[in-house]
């Protein structure tokens, strides 16, 4: 599934779990989502980016410039107070909803 397929609040939650665990720069985020989606889930610059600066604007996420590990300089991305509480609530409707369709499809195929 291409980040273009995955609905703006799917993809919000899924970037602040990945920021969950400590500041990442965009490629390490993008890389980190596919990883833990197991080759799944694969966000593109065109699609991450956006996102990224979007939920900066929302104050869910703060940004500062740093060194890579390879020494490049590159914008890595945090977690804020807000982006945490906003993250708590978006993880319980998503599990909900997720729950739900599982339902549905459970269903689905019981037929």
């Amino acid at each position: 599934m291409s980040g273009s397929d995955l609905v703006t609040g799917t993809l919000d939650v899924v970037i602040l779990c990945t920021l969950a665990d400590g500041p990442l720069h965009g490629y390490a985020i993008g890389r980190a989502i596919k990883q833990s989606s197991s080759d799944v889930l694969s966000v593109g610059e065109g699609v991450l980016y956006p996102a990224l600066h979007r939920l900066e604007r929302k104050k869910f996420l703060a940004a500062q410039w740093g060194l890579t590990p390879t020494g490049r300089e590159a914008k890595f991305y945090r977690v804020t107070k807000k982006g945490k509480k906003e993250l708590t609530t978006m993880a319980a409707q998503w599990t909900s909803r997720s729950r739900a369709v599982l339902r549905i499809l459970s269903t689905e195929t019981e037929q």
